[in-house]
């Protein structure tokens, strides 16, 4: 089931697609336990990478609402 790109290597919405995959998988509950347990281990990797590159995505964002001398720009609070 899991996916042979190592899990680093992986854009945002690869990451996101498979953990879907994942969460669907065990929510269904026909996967024997050891398998369940690597499926749950890979779903939490890819929730971490999925979680950094939101963050990174973020500061990025915050990176571009500042002006030229660092002082803030005006606008909106970043909300997630």
């Amino acid at each position: 089931m899991s996916s042979e790109t190592p899990i680093d290597e992986m854009s945002f919405e690869a990451a996101l697609a498979e953990l879907e995959q994942v969460v669907t998988r065990l929510e269904r509950g026909d996967v024997p336990l050891e398998d369940s347990i690597t499926l749950y281990e890979r779903g939490a990797k890819l929730k971490a990478h999925c979680e950094a590159r939101l963050q990174a995505a973020q500061m990025r964002v915050e990176a571009i609402r500042l002006a030229e001398d660092g002082t803030p720009k005006a606008t909106e609070p970043f909300n997630p």
